[in-house]
């Protein structure tokens, strides 16, 4: 059996899912959570999208001690534990030996790189496939993005990134000069949704040369229909966020583009040279 460990919001859930789904089916062997280091009270994101994934889960698992629990007892599994053995992530990039372990693995990283599970792509999308109904807003939403021609959604991190200084902020002009290059690639007028967890500073602030729709029905409990309607568009102009990372990549459809930015982190930070697939736009 593989135990993943799901932590951090529900981008780096999807690849902490979708990493040990990878590389239990590589072993031919089940897969299992460990749920207990989300944030009190929180939530599986990845359940919000498709009875496949519970279908995957094994239920009832003698997991191994946990940290808040007992210290002591974590340290002592993680050094000397063998059922499950403890393998963390080294660095950020995409580790060569991922697929050497062996069964009876307790994976802890963030395992943000498609070559981790591009071998099951379609299989991945279909497990992240949202089942959850769309409420009338949000109905509303994907009929005006399926009517708009060519729709291209831009998405906005700020919040808890500005000031942090571990990321880089995406200025105005790199979402204008994404949208440029998609219409400039398709040869077609763009329609942009822009998803934001700050609506007000992106309608001030942006200019995108094109029609705009700020999409601004859900808030951070409902933030996987905004994920969903994301992947309804037909081409992505990322924030270096696993939450738009996703909703780009979890569009299937042949000749999308994707514009992701240059500088992921901030400056000093450690970088991962794996965090997109080759044929992304890098701006």
């Amino acid at each position: 059996m593989i135990i993943t460990r799901l932590f951090g919001g529900a981008g780096n859930q999807l690849f902490q899912y979708a990493a040990g789904r990878a590389l239990a089916d590589h072993l031919g062997t089940d897969l299992a959570v460990d749920k207990r280091y989300l944030p009190l009270g929180g939530e599986t994101r990845a359940d919000c999208f498709t009875h496949h994934l519970e279908a995957r889960f094994v239920d009832n698992v003698a997991l191994p001690p946990a940290k808040m629990d007992s210290a002591v007892k974590y340290a002592a599994w993680r050094a000397l534990g063998r059922n499950p053995r403890f393998h963390r992530e080294d660095g950020l990039g995409f580790n060569d030996d991922f697929f050497d372990l062996g069964d009876g693995i307790y994976l802890h990283g963030y395992w943000q790189s498609e070559r981790y599970f591009e071998a099951i792509a379609p299989q991945i999308r279909e497990d992240l496939r949202m089942t959850t109904p769309l409420d009338d807003a949000n109905a509303a939403m994907a009929d005006r993005i399926a009517g708009a021609g060519v729709p291209v959604s831009a998405h906005v991190r700020r919040g808890d990134y500005v000031g942090d200084g571990s990321y880089a902020i995406c200025a105005p002009d790199y979402y204008r000069d994404g949208v440029a290059r998609i219409a400039q690639e398709t040869g077609q007028e763009v329609t942009c949704f822009v998803f934001s967890n700050d609506p007000a500073w992106a309608r001030e602030n942006l200019s995108l040369g094109a029609e705009m729709v700020v999409v601004d029905i859900n808030d951070e409990t409902k933030g996987h229909f905004d994920l969903h309607l994301q992947t309804l568009c037909d081409h992505h102009v990322i924030a270096n966020s696993t939450f738009s990372w996703w909703g780009a990549w979890l569009n299937g459809k042949l000749g999308k583009r994707v514009v992701a930015p240059s500088d992921w982190f901030g400056p000093g930070k450690p970088a991962n040279p794996d965090i997109c697939p080759p044929d992304w736009i890098r701006l």
